[in-house]
């Protein structure tokens, strides 16, 4: 049984405000797209209104769904038993943390701001405030996969609002000005335009971004690795073993709900190593 983090509030100012980033920014762009942005384009009650706004709601139940069970799952070595192998050639694959005092298994390395070692660590995620590892991985991803489609449905919508609807409003230099400096909105411009266009660059960097997250961990995880192992990919067991080891046996599921369960395969201990004819073609 998975184990709950005790403080699952993050620990740095940065990790703070992603997080807060994260979290207001997505239900605020939710009822500005709803009841700014897609009246506009489809009839109140219609079929395409109704199919989007459930749609959206979608995906903010699974933008920050994932992301809380990020946050609560505990991935450290605490959760598991710390059992070394008594065959030398298992034995030297697990290495002594100087900061724990523990003798931990392979892939396991410690974290600065989590202040422990962390089971297949793949990176410190500065949204989520706490550790990727074996036991959150999959959650991580879906995070991404649906801050990526959110932000490409909302980046549509909004770019054919701003620059179609509302050409006469926005399509001018001024606006081209305050995107890129976005302190000239202090000074110029209504609260509501400004409000819209802080809107429209949030949305620009959270599709920027969660492209960039999907491509560099998509292309790890595919290959078996995690960051730390970035270049050695030598757990690489073909890429359907590899996406089973991060989502788990229900993985063609996963995608509906953070609450579907899928169990790994792998207790995070004992990795099993490439060797050849093991990789799917």
């Amino acid at each position: 049984m998975s184990k709950l983090r005790r403080n699952i509030l993050p620990r740095r100012v940065i990790d703070i405000a992603c997080f807060l980033l994260i979290f207001i920014f997505t239900p605020v762009t939710y009822i500005f797209e709803m009841t700014v942005v897609l009246p506009v384009f489809h009839e109140f009650g219609g079929f395409f209104h109704t199919f989007t706004m459930i749609a959206a709601l979608f995906l903010v139940f699974q933008i920050k769904g994932n992301m809380i069970a990020c946050m609560m799952l505990d991935t450290s070595v605490d959760t598991i038993t710390l059992k070394p192998p008594t065959e030398n050639d298992k034995l030297k694959l697990w290495r002594n943390c100087d900061i724990c005092k523990k003798l931990v298994p392979p892939r396991s390395w410690h974290c600065k701001v989590c202040k422990i070692c962390i089971v297949k660590r793949d990176h410190h995620c500065l949204f989520t405030g706490c550790c990727i590892g074996h036991l959150n991985h999959r959650y991580f991803m879906m995070f991404v996969v649906y801050l990526l489609i959110g932000s490409t449905y909302a980046l549509v919508y909004n770019s054919l609002y701003l620059w179609y609807v509302k050409a006469a409003i926005y399509r001018n230099c001024l606006t081209v000005l305050k995107m890129t400096c976005p302190l000239l909105m202090l000074v110029t411009g209504s609260f509501w335009s400004n409000l819209t266009l802080i809107i429209y660059n949030l949305n620009i960097l959270a599709f920027v971004y969660s492209v960039l997250l999907f491509v560099y961990h998509g292309s790890i995880i595919l290959q078996g690795g995690v960051c730390h192992e970035r270049g050695k990919y030598k757990y690489n067991l073909g890429w359907r073993r590899n996406l089973e080891i991060v989502f788990g046996g229900n993985m063609s599921r996963v995608w509906m709900s953070p609450l579907i369960k899928s169990q790994l395969p792998h207790n995070g201990v004992e990795w099993e190593m490439q060797h050849e004819g093991n990789k799917d073609s």
